[in-house]
């Protein structure tokens, strides 16, 4: 079958069309037909090596497609039926086929393409567990959203402003903004052109924010915990500008602020709470008319450019892979 694979780490280029070895479904697992493959941050620290993984790979951790197979002892599933993903156990999802445990893919209803599937199901569930979990949002409360346009940014801001919660959005560029604003943001700071922290601070009337969600990292770090009011929570998701520095959290200096590092797997390994996480966002698409807006889908073969694009901030929202 057709794949990308990844021979050696680097950058966006070293992904390589190519042919690989196609799956067989074993017990428990299902054969999938892959229609759409979602891009993400996480599978270019792997490329990179920052993640490290075993060479050769082929890289992808979420999509969507109809099950073709099913193996022994499989049940609740049959071939035709619509399923998605954000939780490969072993990358494999730059391909036209993939094997998958039974318990790991979750039903799409009716009223939810492959497409909006697999560019939501993995930042959905990123949004849900920093809404549900790591900071408990409650109505009157104001977010601070760092990259407010991208994949997670855009269903954050819907999320939050559903809920009551005031959302400050940080992005680079006046076309930004106004995705960051059509998303239902209050505010939205252009962090290229103001220093964020002190114009948070403006616009809270010196108070800070309750919460901020931060997926940039290094670039952020400091404003952000700058822009939190005591007994504020600072959550770091990603890291797509560098690691963050060490911190000094002496007495004092910082305030009463808590730190929380959620790492999406730990909070959907068992497969029930996948399957309620899974089904509470795609009920924000068909109970609440969430929107999921896909800034393009690339051949397989643009893998290299998708990812770069995603790097370099080039993009609004969610981008694709069609095998």
């Amino acid at each position: 079958m057709r794949a990308v694979a990844v021979y050696r780490h680097g950058g966006p280029e070293v992904l390589t069309p190519t042919q690989w070895a196609a799956p067989v479904a074993g017990p428990g697992q299902v054969l999938i037909d892959v229609a759409a493959i979602g891009i993400n941050y996480h599978e270019t620290y792997e490329r990179s090596g920052l993640y490290p993984r075993e060479l050769p790979y082929v890289p992808g951790r979420e999509l969507a497609g109809t099950v073709a197979a099913a193996g022994t002892g499989v049940t609740g599933l049959s071939a035709g039926d619509l399923v998605a993903t954000a939780d490969v156990p072993v990358p494999g999802g730059y391909a036209e086929q993939v094997v998958l445990p039974a318990d790991r893919v979750v039903r799409v209803p009716e009223g939810v393409s492959a497409e909006q599937a697999a560019a939501v199901l993995l930042q959905g569930l990123t949004a849900h567990v920093l809404v549900q979990d790591s900071h408990p949002v409650r109505e009157g409360e104001t977010a601070l959203v760092h990259a407010a346009a991208g994949g997670v940014g855009l269903l954050l801001t819907q999320v939050l402003r559903s809920r009551g919660v005031r959302v400050i959005g940080t992005v680079s560029t006046a076309e930004k903004e106004a995705a960051a604003r059509r998303a239902g943001a209050h505010e939205v700071i252009r962090y290229t052109e103001v220093d964020f922290a002190p114009e948070v601070g403006r616009l809270t009337g010196g108070e800070g924010v309750h919460v901020v969600y931060d997926a940039v990292g290094a670039t952020t770090f400091e404003g952000s915990i700058a822009s939190l009011r005591p007994r504020g929570t600072f959550v770091l998701y990603g890291q797509s500008s560098g690691t963050i520095p060490p911190l000094d959290l002496s007495t004092g200096v910082r305030g009463s602020v808590k730190l929380t590092r959620p790492f999406l797997p730990d909070f959907i390994a068992d497969p029930g709470e996948l399957q309620a996480r899974g089904a509470a966002v795609f009920s924000w698409i068909t109970r609440d008319g969430l929107d999921v807006h896909i800034e393009r889908c690339y051949p397989l073969a643009e893998a290299g450019a998708a990812q770069a694009d995603l790097q370099q901030r080039r993009t609004i929202g969610k981008l694709l892979l069609a095998p």
